[in-house]
């Protein structure tokens, strides 16, 4: 199992101090919320943020590219310091060439689909993915409701991978909380991105602690095949 606490969810005027936070937690990965306000209606943050935050952490840098032109971008976060890239499905025929791309700059390979996009849209994709991203919010804004219909998602995602042998991860972003986690953990999931959940308590650490149990717990009770391991902290533009 895969925590990956959201920067989003962090406070933007302490941003070292909370990624400190998450090195001290236990979570395997720090996840990067790129948002350009065109593909979605908000602006996170740039290139430079991840490689001011680079130094001050050696775990698993994911970054989420919600961009209509992530083309322009992907050498600028794969030199920032990310470790792997997520493309969105949802850009068509351009999604082979960036895969390719993202590939040939050292850094693992993701791919994002939103919640009103057919599932079938990235089965031509499995074999050429480090990642999965199935979104259960529509992306753009942190702290929004669980959205229960992309459950059906993950479960096809989990049986396509079982059926194929392949070993990409499937992760969830969006309102994933410590009853959610539980969800989709048995659907298939095996990597879950948090913001405000994890970010909001006090203790970071105990809130990790607490959804990785819950996530194992309702993988135990469904009988669920036990997924791949975490990368390792520390392991960069690993291929």
């Amino acid at each position: 199992m895969i925590i990956a606490p959201s920067v989003l969810g962090a406070n933007f005027g302490r941003l070292a101090r909370e990624v400190s936070r998450v090195n001290a937690s236990g979570a395997e990965w720090v996840h990067l919320d790129i948002m350009d306000g065109h593909f979605v209606p908000n602006i996170s943050f740039g290139p430079a943020v991840v490689q001011t935050l680079r130094p001050l952490s050696k775990l698993f840098f994911d970054a989420h590219l919600m961009c209509s032109k992530p083309e322009i971008l992907l050498e600028p976060f794969a030199r920032a310091g990310a470790n792997q890239i997520d493309i969105h499905v949802e850009l068509g025929e351009a999604v082979t060439p960036l895969l390719w791309k993202i590939r040939s700059l050292g850094c693992k390979a993701g791919l994002v689909i939103n919640p009103p996009t057919s599932i079938a849209l990235v089965a031509p994709y499995l074999e050429e993915i480090d990642f999965l991203l199935i979104m259960t919010v529509n992306p753009g804004f942190g702290g929004q409701s669980f959205i229960h219909e992309m459950l059906p998602k993950i479960q096809k995602a989990q049986a396509w991978r079982r059926e194929r042998g392949l070993d990409f991860k499937i992760g969830v972003d969006g309102g994933v909380d410590f009853k959610t986690v539980a969800e989709c953990a048995r659907a298939g999931a095996d990597t879950f991105i948090s913001g405000s959940t994890l970010f909001g308590r006090p203790n970071l650490n105990a809130a990790v602690r607490k959804m990785r149990k819950a996530a194992e717990a309702a993988v135990g009770q469904a009988g669920v095949a036990a997924p791949a391991g975490p990368e390792p902290a520390g392991a960069r533009k690993a291929n």
